[in-house]
Order: C-alpha cells, then structure tokens, then sequence
C-alpha cells in the first residue's frame, strides 16, 4: 500500500465512520499533503514514516513561523493518519511519540465570572429582542455551545422536563447537555412569550428573529459584541468567548477534563487540555489578590 493509497483510504474512513465535514476533510487533506510534499508518495509505504521526519517536519513548520497551535493540530492529523494505518496493516512500527507544542501565545480569550455576569445581564429583558437574546446567552453560557449549534437548536432538541440539551456538533455527532434552572427558566419564558408570537412561531428553530427566520451566526456575533461594550468589558470577545469561559470555569471549579470533554463535544481530550493552562493562570492570579488583600488587612 502506497501513501497516495493511504491517505484515500483514511480520508473515505474519517467521513463515512466518524461522519467529518467536507470542509474538516479538505483540511486533513492539505496537512498531509504538506507532510508529504518533498516524499515520493506513490512508491512510499506509510511504514516508512518515523520520528526523524516528523521532528523534521515541526522543525521545518517552526522556521516558517507556523503558530504552535497550527503545527500541534498538523501533528494531530499525521498521527491519526499513522494510527489508521497501524490498524489496517499498512504501518508495523510502533507510532512516534512526539512532545506536545506549547501554546501559551496562543490562549483563548475568555471571561472572568464576574464579567460572564455582566455580559449576560446586558440585555434588556423587557424589550422582545432584549429577552430572546437574554434566553440565547445564558444557554450559550449554561451549556457550551458553539454558536452554530446554538443557532440550530430546534424544538425536539429540548427536554424541558430533564433539563437536557441534545446538541448536534462537527461531524454531525450528537451529545446530551445538562442545562441548569436558570438558564431553563429564561429560554421557557422566550419560548413561551415573545417566540410564541413570532410570525414563524411553526418553524422548528428555536431563537428567530423578527421576520420568523433562525437568527443568523452574524447577527449573534454583533449583538454579543454590543452587550459586551454595554457591560463594559474591553476584552475583544465573539461568541465562542462564552464557550472558553464555560470550561475554564469548571476546571477552576474543579470539574474534571473528561467531563469538560464530554460536555464540550471534543473528540480528542488533547483540545481540552488547552483549558487546564487558562485555569491554572485564573487560580493563581486569585490566589495572588487573596494574599495581597490579607496583607492589607
């Protein structure tokens, strides 16, 4: 089996096993493409794959000033490709083992509590459009969406008598959610006012804008960006900002990293592994202001 080979093979794989989007393939194509670039791929056996290419391959990607994020998810997608053939015979060898990139440069920006208090207080709940957009930030918050599966959600996706979110992530992969009182409580009210008198109240998208249709990712990426100047906050945040700060704030509440992974729908616990680093940072600089305001006691 040849790498061209190989590499069809584990792309028809990822698409028809684990069900990845058209645009997530094309990425993993390209990878490995770069991988490859200088190799023979029709003669070249995915055996002959090992630890010196790789470390060459990241030394190469660091010359070219690729951020350690772009290189890890890079290494990621060889891996996967090298695993796939460990199971189909094609690779023998035991897989490189390969140090992790550090990322610091790299964190998400995300919220402090106190400031996903701000933010989610920002709508005018009195006003139709204040209480809908109320109903999808606390949501967002509550459950950590993607702004995609938070602009989907569709009717028979709620369990309102057990507080449960079914959510449909990449790759059409389904999870169940917990939601809690709170959250609940403002998304009945939305439901049961303003979206019952919504012109597309028949429709099965939950949040709608004005004219009946499913609020649009943009428009939700403007309006979090007006709350966030409304409550103050300088941080330049979007959407995805509240999903950050969902896991960072269970980590610090001591949640562990695989149930942040399951909740947050990754497929590797490596991506969520990311947040442990912001959690860490959070708890000491509170530890940092707890000693200092006992000094000044």
């Amino acid at each position: 089996m040849n790498i061209r080979n190989a590499i069809k093979e584990f792309l028809e794989y990822e698409a028809i096993e684990k069900g990845l989007s058209k645009n997530t393939l094309m990425a993993y194509q390209r990878d490995l493409k770069k991988f490859f670039d200088s190799s023979d791929i029709d003669n070249m056996r995915p055996e002959q794959v090992d630890d010196y290419m790789i470390r060459m391959y990241i030394r190469n990607q660091s010359i070219q000033d690729l951020n350690s994020r772009t290189i890890t998810r890079n290494i990621s997608v060889i891996r996967n490709f090298l695993y796939f053939c460990q199971r189909e015979g094609y690779y023998k060898k035991k897989i490189p083992l390969i140090d992790p990139i550090e990322t610091p440069e790299n964190l998400p920006i995300y919220l402090s509590q106190e400031e996903v208090n701000d933010l989610l207080n920002a709508p005018d709940i009195t006003k139709p459009d204040g209480l809908r957009d109320k109903a999808m930030l606390e949501v967002m918050y509550a459950c950590g969406l993607r702004v995609s599966e938070l602009t989907s959600l569709c009717k028979n996706n709620i369990n309102y008598r057990k507080n449960i979110i079914n959510v449909f992530g990449k790759g059409a992969k389904e999870r169940k959610v917990p939601i809690n009182d709170y959250a609940m409580s403002f998304l009945k009210q939305y439901v049961d006012t303003v979206r019952r008198k919504n012109i597309g109240y028949k429709s099965n998208y939950i949040f709608l804008n004005r004219y009946g249709n499913p609020i649009s990712r943009n428009y939700f990426f403007k309006k979090i960006r007006e709350y966030a100047t409304q409550a103050g906050i300088t941080k330049k945040i979007s959407p995805h900002c509240l999903r950050h700060s969902f896991a960072t704030h269970l980590l610090e509440n001591d949640a562990s990293l695989l149930v942040v992974k399951t909740l947050l729908g990754h497929s590797d616990i490596s991506t969520t592994q990311l947040y442990v680093q912001i959690s860490d940072k959070e708890k000491e600089k509170r530890a940092k202001i707890h000693h200092r305001n006992r000094k000044m006691v």
